[in-house]
């Protein structure tokens, strides 16, 4: 059964037992409802405790807190003003737990001395909630201000903290660039012809089949075809935007060394040991073009 069914049936359940007020209830089984009504509320327990450590967040030490909370909004019933509170103090948490701390990640990384203004978080939200004139910006602003700001603090963040890697690959780009066979393209893109193919030359939007080697400007390999033993197929504007120009500039059976900036690679994400920032090198072997 699915949790939410689990919350609604447990609280359900608890709303038949003979106790309502802030004490745990007890079983009074006299009759077979009220061995019924016992057995379902135990039976839909199931799971429930590492649900609400899990989703919910609910410390076990405060269990008897947990089971206070419940009988009151059992007893609440139907109470319409009373049941806005209670979704209201679940939303409230809702957003502590989950939606700040999963913004703090997103735009400050592992540092946990970092967070974005709960107050100024909540007095938006409230304002879209509510729809009050109060409200600074349209929704469609807001989502446009929101992303803008996100990356803009993000990049700002993520370059102060890993700013060497970028000077490093710049520094490594511009020794490369002298080096005989290398050709730099309009978007800084590097690249030196290992192999030229006679094959079709795929347009952004072709399926290739490629086999490929990438590392970083120290030589540390993260990914590779050739260590899987098999060749790897995708459309060739799904992926970061270096790989796009390098492949829609060769021919179907060549091998180049590519060699990626950061910008056109993942720029301030960090992307498996890829770090922030990170110059890149592939050897792209242009197998097929479909």
């Amino acid at each position: 059964m699915k949790k939410l069914a689990i919350v609604a049936a447990m609280a359900i359940a608890a709303a038949t037992f003979t106790s309502c007020g802030n004490s745990t209830p007890k079983a009074d089984l006299k009759n077979d409802v009220d061995s019924m009504s016992y057995a379902m509320g135990y039976s839909q327990t199931q799971g429930f405790k590492e649900y609400l450590v899990g989703r919910m967040q609910v410390d076990t030490t405060y269990m008897d807190e947990f089971i206070k909370g419940m009988n009151v909004g059992a007893a609440a019933g139907d109470d319409k003003k009373k049941a806005a509170y209670y979704a209201g103090i679940q939303i409230g948490q809702q957003i502590s737990n989950q939606m700040i701390k999963g913004i703090n990640s997103e735009v400050f990384g592992t540092d946990s001395t970092k967070s974005i203004s709960l107050k100024n978080f909540l007095a938006g939200f409230v304002a879209g909630t509510t729809g009050k004139s109060s409200v600074k910006m349209t929704m469609e602003d807001a989502m446009k201000i929101a992303q803008t700001k996100m990356q803009e603090i993000k990049g700002k963040y993520m370059e102060k903290q890993y700013g060497a890697n970028k000077l490093a690959g710049e520094n490594f780009l511009k020794a490369n660039a002298k080096k005989p066979g290398v050709k730099t393209t309009a978007s800084g893109l590097q690249y030196k012809v290992i192999k030229v193919g006679n094959g079709p030359l795929p347009k952004d939007t072709s399926m290739v089949v490629v086999n490929y080697e990438g590392k970083t400007i120290d030589g540390k390999v993260f990914d590779s075809s050739y260590s899987r033993k098999e060749p790897t197929s995708f459309r060739a504007n799904q992926v970061i935007t270096g790989w796009t120009e390098a492949l829609t500039h060769m021919p179907a059976g060549s091998v180049w060394e590519v060699y990626i900036p950061q910008n056109l690679a993942y720029g301030e994400r960090e992307q498996g040991q890829i770090k922030p920032f990170s110059t890149l090198i592939f050897k792209i072997e242009l197998l097929q073009v479909k």
